[in-house]
């Protein structure tokens, strides 16, 4: 059993910081080093919480252990292979998993078990991470490693407490018995520590005596991370975004022309005495104007066909298949405009929701067809507010190997700051809403005039009034 595996702490998913004009802000890195069993996955978990950020992971570098070959696997499994030296970790995928997270992208990473030396056939998907803490015996050996951390720690426990903190682990977590340890950490464990580990210590900008035990240390120093992180964090929150936003839409917004049609169906959305079977009816409605509007943006090639009568006529037809992303749940109201428009469109679905308590987006489910890179992309939400949410599913679709230029955002209203977010972050996604407002109201993110709660007119979910 493994006890010490990449780890992504808060929610599943992705949510890179965004400054408020949509630019990504780099994630912070974090790099703990140490000895065996000195502690350094504790401290991580301590500075972790006293950081109190959202969107933290935790990568060990015991998940980056090199293939054995059939010969090293016997010699483990007689203790006689030495997995404390430099050269029984795989630093190429390390450090390509690691640049990875820093461009936040997904990455992949393996799962080591320890009781059969070998890597697992599943392994653990980690998305993008406002903070990255990577944290190993060799977690600053490398230095094209070492180079791409804000800060460098090493944790410096007394040899004895490893020892007896090794010894625990690795009886019950790992199945070993008593003299096999002792003599690996007498033939392997501590020369290495002397001769590879220790030497280590000079590039670290802390030294924390006592691992866990010296809480004060780490509190300085996490107040310290702290500040750091606060300097480089402009706007990131979105309750304090800067409504100002420019007097024109950005060419790949396309607006539905302002026709009766249109303004008659908003009309009846936005009064707050329809009923929800009108709603329901007006917006499906809708939902079908938007995706034909969609479709002007979508690549064609040419297509010649024979019609009924033997005559050619030189027509189009969709260069790509298509899949509906739909963000749930308002944006799954617009699924069935997308099959009546487009039929054979395949649906997925990604599930975004905010934390009340920060204001950030959190994705907490995600299914999407696995050659999501072969199609057109119509992502769907029912508002456009602040623009979190469409941040998120959109980067979640280019982790999928989508490229930029063929996703199309569909969305019936949307504040015109989020417009502005989004394709200053986005400039090749296309955008398409069937009416802009220009207000965001600052404190509870509620587009003004607005339409309300568009999922819960729609579902019929409202609260009823006492």
């Amino acid at each position: 059993m493994n006890n010490k595996k990449t780890v992504q702490l808060c929610f599943q998913g992705r949510k890179p910081w965004y400054h408020a004009d949509g630019s990504v802000s780099d994630p912070y890195m974090i790099g703990i080093a140490g000895g065996s069993a000195s502690g350094k996955t504790s401290v991580a978990e301590r500075v972790l919480k006293n950081l109190n950020v959202p969107w933290v992971v935790i990568v060990s570098m015991d998940s980056f252990y090199n293939i054995l070959s059939p010969e090293d696997s016997k010699l483990a499994h007689q203790n006689r292979f030495d997995f404390d030296h430099p050269s029984a970790f795989d630093y190429d995928l390390l450090f390509e998993t690691l640049i990875k997270l820093k461009e936040g992208k997904s990455v992949t990473v393996p799962i080591y078990n320890f009781s059969t030396h070998s890597r697992e056939e599943k392994t653990t998907t980690v998305y993008g991470a406002n903070v990255i803490i990577f944290e190993g015996i060799f977690a600053l050996y490398d230095k094209r490693i070492r180079d791409m951390m804000d800060v460098r720690i090493f944790v410096d426990t007394d040899s004895d407490i490893q020892l007896a903190r090794r010894l625990q682990r690795d009886i019950f977590h790992r199945g070993r018995d008593v003299n096999g340890i002792l003599d690996q950490y007498a033939r392997y464990v501590k020369p290495s520590f002397d001769n590879y580990v220790r030497p280590t210590m000079k590039f670290a900008d802390v030294i924390i005596p006592r691992g866990l035990e010296n809480a004060i240390a780490i509190d300085l120093m996490t107040k310290h991370i702290q500040s750091q992180l606060n300097e480089s964090r402009i706007n990131l929150r979105w309750g304090l975004l800067d409504t100002s936003v420019p007097e024109q839409l950005p060419e790949t917004v396309n607006v539905l022309p302002p026709k009766n049609q249109v303004k008659g169906i908003h009309t009846i959305l936005r009064d707050q005495k329809t009923t929800r079977d009108e709603f329901v009816f007006y917006a499906d409605r809708l939902a079908v104007l938007l995706m034909e509007s969609a479709v002007s943006c979508l690549p064609v090639e040419p297509l010649t066909v024979i019609t009924p009568i033997g005559a050619e006529y030189q027509g189009l037809k969709f260069s790509q298949k298509i899949c509906g992303v739909s963000i749930l749940r308002a944006g799954g109201t617009m699924e069935a405009g997308l099959k009546r428009v487009f039929s054979d469109a395949v649906i997925g679905k990604l599930l975004i929701q905010t934390d009340p308590s920060t204001g950030d987006p959190e994705l907490h489910y995600c299914k999407l067809p696995k050659d999501l890179g072969d199609y057109d992309i119509i992502l769907m939400d029912a508002m456009v507010g602040t623009g979190a949410a469409a941040l998120m599913a959109i980067r979640v679709l280019l982790d999928h190997e989508v490229p930029e230029e063929r996703i199309i955002f569909v969305t019936f209203l949307a504040a015109q700051i989020g417009l502005t977010v989004i394709t200053n972050a986005f400039p090749r996604v296309k955008i398409v809403t069937s009416m802009v407002d220009p207000n965001l109201n600052k404190e509870k993110l509620w587009i003004e005039p607005g339409i309300g709660n568009f999922g819960d007119r729609y579902f019929g979910t409202e609260e009823d009034e006492e």
